[in-house]
């Protein structure tokens, strides 16, 4: 059977720990898919990793649907959760509801994502969840808010530590379905976990979340730079080099194709 949001919930009241990736093409959904992946991110991460921008601000609604139908198509059993790119919902709960409307009707994904939990965000989150659209939360560090508050860890202090709670429990008052707790203290995101009825999904957050996501491109070392709490389980980058330039070399040197004349 396939993923549900109810599952997730169900599956942090058993202490059945949540495995979540990122996919951006149809290729890597169904490799993620069917090795059994519970969510499949349409991050917007893409930005970086699939279309070469700097951050993830550049990116459109227009991509993220066209990225987010491919993916789509290459998954069975997951969970497919699509982040709203930066300034497609920030303006008003009408906006969010435009951009996720889409999300939902033009590629078949199952929930979004959007970042903050200040009580704007939370408000969104409200009005989104009561029109019938799930929401997976997200707070700590918050990609899209890059130039406010760079890449360091978040919540560091007692004060940002507090407020990171506070907009974990208001996301969960306004009906979303989990949160992701990015690069924030261990001992935080341990109380933030234990205290909400709802999931969390941890990156760079320590060991305590009910869940950990990772970007793909990091996990199989494809990127060129990763964060430091990123484990990488192989290197494909090399690898694919490696691959590339014996092509190369057997093409050039007449080795490639082999066969009769």
């Amino acid at each position: 059977m396939a993923v549900t949001t109810q599952q997730l919930m169900q599956w942090k009241q058993q202490g059945r720990k949540i495995v979540a990736l990122t996919a951006w093409d149809w290729t890597i959904a169904q490799l993620l898919d069917s090795a059994g992946v519970d969510v499949i991110l349409v991050g917007d991460s893409l930005a970086m990793v699939a279309l070469g921008m700097e951050t993830t601000l550049p990116v459109t609604v227009e991509e993220m649907l066209h990225h987010a139908k491919a993916v789509r198509r290459g998954v069975k059993q997951a969970l497919v959760v699509v982040d709203l790119p930066f300034l497609s919902y920030q303006e008003s709960p009408q906006q969010a509801m435009r951009s996720a409307g889409r999300v939902l009707k033009e590629t078949g994904a199952m929930a979004v994502k959007l970042e903050g939990g200040y009580p704007a965000i939370a408000e969104t989150v409200y009005r989104l969840v009561r029109a019938g659209i799930p929401v997976l939360g997200h707070v700590g560090l918050t990609p899209q808010s890059v130039h406010l508050l760079g890449y360091r860890q978040q919540g560091k202090t007692k004060e940002a530590g507090e407020r990171i709670f506070a907009e974990a429990e208001a996301l969960q008052d306004a009906g979303a379905f989990g949160v992701v707790l990015e690069h924030i203290p261990a001992d935080l995101a341990r109380r933030i976990t234990e205290k909400l009825a709802i999931p969390t999904i941890g990156i760079g957050a320590g060991p305590h979340c009910d869940g950990q996501v990772l970007v793909t491109a990091d996990l199989l070392g494809l990127s060129e730079r990763k964060p430091p709490f990123v484990k990488s389980y192989v290197n494909l980058r090399e690898t694919i080099g490696q691959a590339v330039r014996e092509f190369c070399s057997e093409v050039r040197e007449g080795e490639f194709p082999q066969g009769s004349e």
